[in-house]
């Protein structure tokens, strides 16, 4: 294989902001479809879905994400990283124009698994493209620059959501997505070598179709939980132990082969394994907290979409302070100190959404969801570096599968688990109030706070309204405290993970392990924020 053309500064510099475009359209899909959810819910404006579909029509994205990435990294390898990264565009263009005109939400969650296979083919040759074009101090900037895009969709999605929401029909969401895939590919094809890598790997059927029905089965079962009222049903307790059973099956098949392209071995490591672990979980409970932050606006609240994006901003705001701050506060202390107390504040910040009612000021959500944003800002860049930094470089396109994976998989369980529980404590607490309702309507409002809404304006009964809001609420308190827990656990899965390498051969006075392999990233990142130019030097 030759060698990888030699760049220009300025085309390095082009290349980075196109690869910028294609991981802010993987962002801003993400945050922009949670401000769609309350309208997606109303049978008169969006589809009438059910909690449980509004959690495919989320989760199915990210569940072709999550199993397909490290396999798309195995087609980079064959066919050329541009290749891959240009089909995916399209594929996601497609499928958002899919997804803005369905007309179920069977259809919508389809085009939402469409979408998530553009992006898993969009994420590592994304990545890939980054690591070939940018050598020496200038990738780590260009990996902390990047990592920017992440806040900017953030704190647009929302925003833009709201404004299209207020003037357009809820289609108007994704198809916006379609002129953003255009210019992507203009830019790719116009400007991005075709990289390939030395040693291609092999595709891995075997563990495609494991880790894909595995998941599926885990997380049909589980969002199947918050419909029925006993578990033990088979078609509850049945799926999740035949996913366990094939996410097992599946570990084992990547233990065995030569060269898989998720690579279960790397998790053995205390740190790149506990650290996954514990970010895994971080995602699981951002998922279904940000899950239920969107009918608490919308639905409970009454906000309008605009509003509702507005009042996101804080999340997105904190994120984009945290990731910075992060990289000082490292430099300066060293990991652990930073990101773990970090991680307790995003727990207790999850949990004090508990606190929130009918009648809080929006000051103090706003302040809730600023706390939220920042220190999972704080978090999440740091610990990323030091994750990637702690592999070497020819493994690093493995731990980019191994980690990406992780954390996509804890975001599919993490809405599922969240709406189920929202689902159960929800039916439950509503049901003392449906005495005055006619028995052919009652499973409709025992569905959501939403139905029940459109079934008391049709009855001329405020109070059942009034009663579907209370209980919304009350299965909000529940599910903070389940997410408390998770976000605390996950807290001690990193200190755990973080934790120094006793060596007797090591100075008192040397920095830590995790300090020496994050110091290039967050130097890098620090030096960006004050310095863009410095990218390819």
């Amino acid at each position: 294989m030759t060698a990888p053309p030699v760049l220009s500064k300025a085309r390095q510099q082009s290349i980075l902001a196109v690869l910028m475009v294609c991981s802010l359209l993987i962002w801003l899909d993400n945050t922009v479809l949670s401000i769609t959810l309350e309208t997606l819910a109303d049978p008169v404006r969006g589809l009438g879905a059910s909690p449980a579909e509004l959690q495919w029509a989320t989760g199915a994205y990210t569940l072709v994400f999550a199993t397909l990435m490290f396999t798309a990294g195995a087609l980079g390898d064959s066919f050329g990283h541009r290749t891959v990264l240009a089909v995916g565009l399209g594929i996601f263009g497609a499928a958002s124009l899919w997804a803005a005109y369905s007309g179920d939400a069977g259809q919508l969650i389809a085009a939402r698994a469409a979408m998530g296979l553009g992006a898993a083919l969009i994420m590592p040759g994304n990545f890939a493209i980054l690591l070939w074009t940018f050598t020496g101090p200038g990738r780590a900037t260009a990996i902390a620059i990047s990592s920017t895009s992440t806040g900017v969709g953030m704190a647009a999605g929302p925003v833009l959501a709201g404004l299209l929401l207020s003037h357009f029909w809820w289609g108007s969401v994704f198809l916006v997505n379609v002129p953003v895939v255009v210019v992507a590919l203009a830019g790719i094809i116009l400007l991005v070598p075709n990289f390939r890598s030395p040693t291609v790997r092999p595709l891995d059927p075997a563990g495609i179709s494991l880790s894909i029905s595995g998941l599926a089965a885990l997380t049909y079962g589980l969002i199947r939980a918050g419909q029925v009222e006993q578990w033990s049903q088979p078609d509850v307790c049945g799926p999740i132990a035949g996913g366990i059973v094939l996410l097992a099956a599946f570990v084992w098949v990547e233990l065995k082969g030569k060269a898989p392209s998720f690579d279960p071995r790397l998790l053995a490591q205390r740190m790149f394994g506990g650290g996954n672990a514990s970010m895994a979980l971080l995602l699981f409970s951002v998922a279904a907290v940000t899950f239920y932050n969107a009918f608490y606006l919308q639905g409970a609240l009454g906000y309008s979409p605009m509003k509702a994006g507005l009042a996101n901003i804080p999340t997105a705001v904190g994120a984009v302070v945290g990731a910075p701050l992060g990289a000082r506060l490292v430099r300066r202390w060293s990991l652990r100190p930073v990101a773990v107390p970090a991680l307790a504040a995003a727990a207790l910040s999850m949990g004090a959404v508990g606190f929130l009612d009918l009648h809080t000021p929006l000051a103090w959500i706003e302040i809730v969801l600023l706390v939220q944003g920042l220190s999972v800002g704080l978090v999440l860049a740091p610990v990323t570096g030091a994750l990637i930094s702690s592999l070497p470089l020819d493994r690093s396109g493995a731990g980019s599968a191994v980690t990406n994976t992780a954390r996509q998989a804890g975001s599919v369980i993490g809405i599922a688990v969240g709406g189920t529980i929202m689902s159960i404590v929800y039916r439950a607490a509503v049901e003392p109030s449906l005495g005055t309702v006619p028995a052919d309507l009652r499973d409709k409002v025992q569905v959501s706070a939403e139905q029940a809404r459109h079934v008391a304006a049709a009855l001329h009964q405020p109070a059942l309204a009034q009663a579907a809001d209370r209980a919304f609420i009350h299965s909000m308190h529940v599910g903070a405290v389940w997410i408390m827990i998770v976000a605390l656990v996950a807290t001690v899965v990193l200190a755990f993970a973080l934790r120094p390498t006793e060596s007797r051969a090591v100075p008192a006075q040397r920095p830590d392990d995790t300090q020496r392999l994050v110091k290039p990233y967050i130097q890098a990142l620090a030096s960006a924020e004050t310095d863009p130019t410095r990218i390819g030097q």
